[in-house]
């Protein structure tokens, strides 16, 4: 199969298309030939060298966490589940590639209405910010600070919790001030100030956060939000346990992202594709995700 994977971690330059063995599914399995896959920030933490302790080490090695496709392939014990059927997936690795293999249980129908540029950045961009919020015990009432508002996983994250009942805060550059109105948030300018202007519009006080962004963003949550544990980074991962906030659980699963998926098809979530890419310019889709700042979601496209 064709397959998107690098030999030796760096930058996007190191991305190769290449000829690897396809994969077949075992035992619980399911193999879904990937129509769509979206590019993740996780994607290029892997490909700049950084291994999660729970997936093996080896090489040439396929990204990729979230993806979209059809199911040709059921292993042995798999029930509730159609050769032919459309999906939404997630896994750690190896979605840049025309053949997926994942656990049957990490697979969901893909609704009917869902376009697959859509599909394919869909799961990672839903389930993260779902679970960030529910741990955070977000709810009516609340004010919600979110940062990289405008990205694939903010704007999911604004919507959701304007629907569970909160006011949001979204930082957010001025030119994507317009869209977060659309969505239902108060957009705030990063930069110098950020505290002043977020107490501006929410004069009552923030009550938690949601970092995409880190570095002063993160710092200027610690000072707006007064208990740490409503404070959650999704990428200062290395300074969040110093600073006392936390990071996302994985919690992912396909009942959690069936959830989600019914918000879409019902048409109470919008989910913008920033740009899509073949595949064989995954590279170009990692400098433009490396870029920061961008509104939705970056997918890679397989024919």
């Amino acid at each position: 199969m064709k397959a998107v994977a690098f030999s030796t971690p760096g930058g996007p330059d190191v991305l190769e298309l290449m000829e690897l063995p396809t994969p077949y599914a075992g035992p619980g399995e399911v193999r879904v030939r990937v129509r769509a896959a979206g590019v993740q920030p996780y994607d290029l933490a892997i490909r700049e060298g950084w291994t999660p302790p729970e997936i093996a080490t080896g090489f040439p090695r396929i990204p990729g966490n979230e993806f979209a496709g059809v199911v040709d392939q059921v292993g042995e014990g798999v029930t509730g589940v159609s050769l032919g059927a459309n999906v939404l997936g997630f896994t750690q690795l190896t979605a840049y590639a025309e053949y997926a293999v994942v656990p049957a249980d990490q697979i969901t129908a893909k609704p009917a209405s869902m376009p697959w540029e859509v599909a394919g950045g869909f799961p990672a961009s839903v389930m993260t910010p779902h679970i960030a919020l529910e741990e955070m015990g977000v709810g009516a009432g609340d004010t919600v600070l979110i940062h990289a508002a405008a990205g694939g996983v903010g704007s999911v994250a604004v919507q959701l919790a304007r629907a569970w009942g909160a006011t949001v805060v979204g930082t957010a550059s001025e030119a994507n001030h317009d869209y977060l109105r659309s969505i239902g948030a108060l957009p705030v300018t990063y930069g110098e100030g950020l505290v002043e202007r977020v107490r501006a519009v929410a004069p009552d006080g923030v009550d938690a956060a949601l970092d995409g962004a880190g570095g002063d963003a993160l710092t200027a949550s610690l000072e707006l939000v007064k208990d740490p544990h409503r404070i959650i980074t999704l990428v200062e991962h290395e300074r969040a346990a110093d600073l006392g906030v936390r990071t996302t659980p994985r919690k992912r699963s396909a009942a959690r992202l069936a959830e989600v998926a019914r918000l879409y098809e019902e048409g109470r979530l919008r989910v913008h594709v920033r740009a899509t890419f073949p595949l064989s310019r995954a590279a170009d889709a990692h400098r433009l995700v490396a870029t920061g700042h961008g509104r939705g979601k970056t997918v890679l496209i397989v024919d």
